[in-house]
């Protein structure tokens, strides 16, 4: 079988990374023809990256639907393709998800964490962040190759002969001690994903509550406000070519907020909730969606409106805990921006949520008992969870009075 470098811009005929030559066949006709990539296993190993990957590039590269079955070792692109044309589409997989930033090297360790996509580089040790605009991102946040069970992402071919033994044992003597160097490599890029992250949310020294580590903020500060205006303003023509899933979680979030303030200035806000639980679950921005609309709808009369727009907050609450924590969340930032009128009233709008059931029980136990600094300053969240205790003692003990019931 012959071999490629890796890197084909690389014309050193001893360059170490090699890998095979796609080798594609085509079967059916008519509307059922359809691409058959005989090695596509093969190729994956030898590039480091599951074969799934690489398969779902080409069908995004060519507008064509594609089918894998792992357990037969089958990949397929719809269409008919000629095996140069996928080698050139795989040259372009090679420099977008593997070959580093920095040296070019293609022995990288790719991480996905919290909806970004990082390469380190095992030579220079360079960390990047791959372009989330393709369309196969978003595929690899939803499957990344830590949880592939079927295909185990190998490091790059080192091109040898069977009689190099030296170089095998070589090999062998750096697996075996470069385990924890390469532990540590993934772990200084997960700590930057995490300041990346806190920085953009505003959490203080990178520091996340255990309260709501999966949530997301938006804040609502009236500068914050007028920049994400300006944004949706600005970008609207660029944000457009794109698939809206593909945007950063920020974009979707900009998107939903001017859809709702839209249907505000229009004056159909109340009739508007099933349409905006609807494009907040086509842009997967479903448990935030409270964030926002909490932002654009309520204020000092705080208590009223959650009853006005219950309809709007049951849609995007009910059976979704996340959504009702991010809730909670926007529930104390308002706080913050009129305590003078809603800390004495806490309690009342705790329990307000309860009986519309917006937020549930067990979700309005577990935030009492962890004040967090994730959406205001630590003493106002404990000034906050105080005045809430008689509802969430009242809850406590009305839920212990069930349980005995049940058990007698």
């Amino acid at each position: 079988m012959a071999m490629l470098n890796v890197n084909r811009d690389v014309q050193d005929v001893f360059y170490r990374y090699k890998m095979p030559c796609i080798i594609a066949k085509v079967e059916g006709k008519g509307n059922g023809v359809k691409t058959v990539i005989v090695n596509m296993s093969d190729v994956a190993k030898a590039v480091g990256r599951p074969a799934t990957y690489a398969c779902k590039f080409f069908g995004c590269e060519l507008g064509a639907q594609t089918q894998f079955d792992l357990k037969n070792d089958r990949y397929i692109v719809n269409g008919s393709h000629e095996s140069s044309r996928l080698q050139d589409m795989l040259d372009i997989f090679i420099k977008k998800f593997i070959l580093c930033a920095e040296c070019d090297n293609p022995e990288t360790t790719m991480i996905v964490k919290r909806g970004t996509i990082g390469l380190v580089c095992k030579a220079c040790g360079n960390q990047s962040l791959v372009d989330l605009r393709h369309k196969l991102c978003t595929y690899i946040i939803k499957n990344p190759p830590q949880k592939d069970k079927k295909e185990k992402a190998t490091k790059p071919t080192k091109g040898r002969e069977r009689g190099h033994s030296s170089e095998e044992d070589n090999q062998n003597h750096q697996k075996k001690n470069g385990n924890k160097e390469n532990n540590n490599v993934k772990m200084r890029y997960i700590y930057l994903i995490e300041i990346h992250f806190c920085s953009r949310q505003g959490v203080a020294n990178g520091v996340n509550d255990s309260f709501g580590d999966d949530d997301w903020s938006v804040d609502v500060s009236e500068a914050a406000v007028a920049a994400r205006m300006n944004e949706i303003t600005s970008g609207a023509a660029t944000l457009a070519l794109t698939d809206d899933l593909e945007r950063t979680p920020s974009e979707r979030a900009n998107m939903l907020y001017g859809f709702i303030k839209k249907r505000i200035n229009a004056g159909t806000i109340m009739d508007a909730s099933k349409d905006i639980a609807t494009e907040a679950e086509r842009l997967d921005m479903k448990s935030k969606a409270p964030l926002i609309l909490v932002e654009l709808l309520c204020n000092e009369n705080m208590r009223e409106q959650f009853k006005t727009y219950r309809n709007h907050f049951l849609r995007l609450c009910h059976g979704n805990k996340k959504a009702q924590k991010a809730l909670l969340g926007a529930f104390e930032k308002t706080v913050e921006l009129h305590q003078e009128a809603l800390l004495p009233k806490v309690a009342h709008i705790i329990k307000d949520l309860y009986d519309q059931d917006i937020v549930d029980e067990e979700v309005i136990i577990e935030w009492g008992e962890h004040p967090s600094k994730k959406y205001v300053s630590k003493e106002l969240s404990k000034a906050i969870h105080k005045k809430a205790e008689p509802v969430i003692n009242w809850l406590k003990e009305a839920e212990e009075e069930s349980s005995e019931e049940e058990e007698e």
